[in-house]
């Protein structure tokens, strides 16, 4: 283990730990170059602050750092940016290593902290704009929800300009040259990271950067990964890009976005699928498309859910289950913002049918607005089931459009 104390100014280090090992973050993202629990001690001329802690396990490689720099008495605030595992692990031992220092969280972790910390313990709030003293060095507080948990805060050390922006401009990158001027190729790291963990809230990164863009940042201190401090505007530019960008049928055409995804057994979800397109298509406004879910990769999956206005889902019920890749399609969602989105659900059965009402269930948990009723079909279907299938296709189209009708949320 290094023992490596990285200075990112006269009065900040970095006291993180390093995780090479790690391949899997969070269930949903691998890490082929491991990672890092970022944490920083800020030194004032009346104290010092740490800024966050780390996982658990790698809090004896954390407390050796801390302590290389800083003696537990001169410790006056410690920091949660949010209260993931991941920064939180060594915070129960650091608080009896240092009583006398004031934990300061967002008001939305206030929850989050009594479930890690099972006793009553002393803390302060902090929205945006609130300022704390260390002397000659000032901690303003930013508030940044749902980037990527809903008590996320940022902060900003004004004498040394530089951003304590939580997990926003993260990568899970190893490496412990740690700036991004010194660091291996982490691009695809960065940008990663961003599809896997910000993506889903471009809502909120808008308003953080909109925040950021009061200060003079001349350095960006994540909690993942390489230290950004060779063009913090660059990263930040990127982050603005990837979440105002319009997507491509949109902003060409301007029309609304009709996604039919399904599997088909023995073609009869497919026949449905078909002319549930072809109903949706007659309805002025709309573009509608037909997705075999047997030729989607992960990828092109999310591509098509981001753009897409609504979002119709076909299976066959096999063993009283809706089929694996339907399924992953919905596991999808986990990048994406699916709130506000239309759905709906079809199929073809030969026994039991249940797989359209699974499907729809699961959507209803994923906040998919639900006008219409799954429509399932047994066996093959008939010319009369067909035209059901038309118009169930033509009424999510219209309410798609707008047509006003009574929601399942």
């Amino acid at each position: 283990m290094s023992h490596l104390v990285a200075k990112l100014s006269k009065s900040v280090d970095f006291i993180g730990a390093f995780d090479p090992k790690i391949r899997t973050f969070d269930i949903i993202m691998k890490t082929a170059n491991g990672s890092s629990y970022n944490s920083y001690v800020v030194r004032g001329s009346e104290g010092v602050a740490v800024m966050d802690t780390v996982k658990k396990e790698f809090s004896d490689e954390f407390f050796l750092r801390l302590e290389s720099v800083c003696k537990y008495e001169e410790i006056k605030y410690i920091v949660l940016h949010h209260l993931e595992p991941d920064h939180s692990g060594a915070l129960e031992e650091l608080m009896k290593r240092a009583p006398k220092a004031k934990l300061i969280i967002s008001g939305r972790a206030v929850m989050m902290l009594k479930g890690i910390i099972k006793s009553d313990v002393a803390f302060e709030t902090a929205n945006t704009g609130k300022k704390i003293s260390l002397g000659d060095k000032t901690i303003e507080f930013l508030s940044t929800p749902f980037l990527h948990w809903p008590d996320t805060m940022s902060s900003y050390l004004h004498e040394e300009k530089i951003l304590f922006s939580g997990d926003v401009f993260g990568s899970h990158y190893y490496d412990e040259r740690l700036f991004d001027d010194e660091v291996g190729d982490f691009s695809y790291a960065f940008k990663y990271y961003y599809e896997h963990i910000m993506r889903p809230f471009k809502q909120y990164v808008l308003q953080a950067l909109n925040l950021y863009s009061r200060f003079e940042i001349k350095t960006i201190a994540p909690l993942h990964g390489p230290i950004l401090r060779t063009n913090p505007q660059y990263y930040i530019d990127k982050y603005e890009a990837w979440s105002s960008e319009d997507k491509f049928r949109k902003s060409t055409f301007g029309k609304k976005m009709f996604s039919v995804f399904y599997m088909s057994s023995y073609d009869n979800t497919h026949k449905m699928a078909e002319v549930i397109m072809e109903g949706a298509d007659t309805v002025e406004g709309i573009v509608a498309s037909m997705y075999d879910l047997a030729s989607l990769d992960e990828k092109n999956m999310i591509d098509l859910l981001e753009e897409s206005d609504a979002v119709i889902v076909g299976s066959p019920t096999i063993n009283g289950d809706a089929v694996k890749p339907a399924w992953d399609l919905l596991s999808c969602m986990a990048y994406l913002e699916s709130q506000g989105k239309i759905g709906a659900s079809f199929g073809s059965y030969g026994w039991t049918g249940e797989a359209p009402e699974m499907l729809h269930d699961r959507m209803r948990w994923l906040k998919f607005r639900l006008p219409v009723q799954p429509i399932k079909i047994k066996l093959i279907p008939t010319e009369e089931e067909l035209n059901d299938c038309f118009a169930f296709g033509k009424e999510i189209a219209e309410i798609t459009m707008g047509k006003m009708v009574e929601m399942e949320i």
